[in-house]
């Protein structure tokens, strides 16, 4: 790759980032297409100051936002795109002439991954686990795209997990309950439930021995997707394979929600297999 005063350069902010594997599929990716872009991993903890700082910057095209800017990073930014505004959370800046633009890559991202494998939604109790920005994106795309029978959101936050199940009636006027997440709920919730998607970061790398969910209170009639994505297997979808449930690791949702994001910086369509390849060969 040759970098010279006409590189245009994107970034993945959050905090942590050491554990990324953005600047590896992205850089890749644009390898790939012989474009003149770079894509960097940059440790944030104050967000208005890093977006202002990036905005100012010639060649800034775009960032990915994790964890903990994904709902922090709104007011900082000059649009919202309709999706990302029902959303209340972004995953994906977009700079146009020093305007940026947010977006939500992980909703269809996670929509996407349970479409491949075949898991049908419509009439199903789902769980889902954690009420950050990632959760509330999924939520929130599930609700729009299929008719579920009950969404049970669990989360440890209270306020946060509040805020979410009232966002959720009012938009939807499904039946949406909310509990907190401890063993007691999931003991009540999940014997019914039919999907159980988890978005927390509990069972990260490098605490990849954690789990929310006690092994013990899976059944093989439950489909399990994981968004954690280092590593490849969390512990969760490894009990959950071990009870016979079908599972779905966070690299598929990874993968789908950095394919939009590369396009939407290029306008270019991105090269999936090489993206696919790299995540894979790092887990290899």
């Amino acid at each position: 790759m040759h970098i010279d005063t006409q590189t245009k350069f994107c970034g993945v902010i959050g905090n942590p980032v050491g554990h990324s594997l953005s600047p590896a599929i992205h850089n890749a990716a644009f390898r790939e297409l012989g474009l003149n872009y770079v894509y960097l991993a940059w440790q944030v903890e104050a967000i208005g100051e890093a977006l202002k700082g990036l905005r100012a910057l010639g060649n800034f095209r775009g960032a990915s936002v994790t964890i903990p800017h994904k709902v922090a990073a709104i007011p900082f930014l000059d649009h919202v795109e309709e999706t990302a505004q029902r959303i209340g959370a972004i995953n994906t800046i977009v700079c146009e002439k020093h305007a940026l633009t947010g977006y939500n890559t992980d909703a269809t991202g996670a929509l996407r991954a349970l479409r491949e494998r075949g898991v049908n939604l419509a009439g199903q109790r789902l769980v889902l686990l954690g009420t950050g920005g990632a959760a509330r994106a999924i939520a929130c795309a599930l609700m729009a795209e299929s008719c579920l029978a009950k969404l049970t959101v669990l989360g440890i936050d209270d306020r946060e997990r509040t805020t979410l199940g009232e966002d959720l009636r009012r938009q939807t006027g499904s039946t949406v309950e909310d509990f907190h997440l401890d063993e007691s709920s999931l003991r009540h919730v999940l014997p019914d439930a039919r999907v159980l998607i988890h978005c927390t970061p509990v069972g990260m790398s490098p605490n990849a021995d954690a789990s929310c969910v006690p092994a013990m209170l899976l059944h093989a009639d439950l489909t399990v997707m994981d968004i954690v994505y280092n590593p490849r297997e969390t512990q969760l979808l490894k009990d959950a394979k071990h009870v016979g449930c079908q599972t779905i690791p966070g690299l598929e949702m990874f993968l789908n929600q950095a394919v939009t994001q590369f396009e939407l910086w290029t306008n270019q369509t991105a090269p999936v297999d090489i993206m696919r390849r790299v995540l894979e060969s790092h887990f290899r």
